[in-house]
C-alpha cells in the first residue's frame, strides 16, 4: 500500500484551460505531472437542471501532503463557480514511478528559481 500519493481530477469546459491548470499546476509543483483527457461527454445536475457539455479532464500527480496546495490552484485558477476536485489514493504503483512524482513535488523549493 502506498498511502502518500493522489491522483486530483478536475473538469473544464475548454482544451486551452485545462493545458493552463495543468502546466500552472507543474510549473508550481504542485503536481509532478497531469494529463489531459477529451473531449468527454458529461451529464450533470446544475441550478435545478439537467445539463450535458462537452468537457476535458485533467488528472494530476502528486501527493497527499500537496493537495490542499494544489486544491487551492485550481479553485483560483477555473472559470466554473463549483469545480470539480477530487482525490483519489494511489494504494500501489511502480516504486520508481511514484519516487518520481516525490522528488518533483519535494523540489517545490526550487521552482522558478537559480541555484543558490
Amino acid at each position: 500500500m502506498d498511502g502518500t500519493h493522489v491522483q486530483v481530477t478536475t473538469a473544464t469546459d475548454s482544451r486551452a484551460e485545462a493545458a493552463e491548470l495543468a502546466k500552472s499546476a507543474v510549473r508550481e509543483r504542485l503536481a509532478a505531472g497531469a494529463q489531459l483527457v477529451g473531449p468527454v461527454a458529461s451529464t450533470y445536475w446544475w441550478e435545478g437542471e439537467i445539463e450535458s457539455a462537452e468537457e476535458w479532464i485533467v488528472v494530476f500527480k502528486t501527493t497527499v501532503e500537496r493537495f490542499d496546495e494544489l486544491a487551492e490552484l485550481i479553485a483560483d485558477q477555473h472559470s466554473y463557480d463549483t469545480p470539480e476536485i477530487i482525490a483519489v489514493p494511489v494504494v500501489a504503483g511502480s516504486a520508481d514511478y511514484l519516487a518520481w512524482v516525490s522528488e518533483q513535488i519535494e523540489d517545490a523549493g526550487d521552482a522558478g528559481e537559480g541555484d543558490d
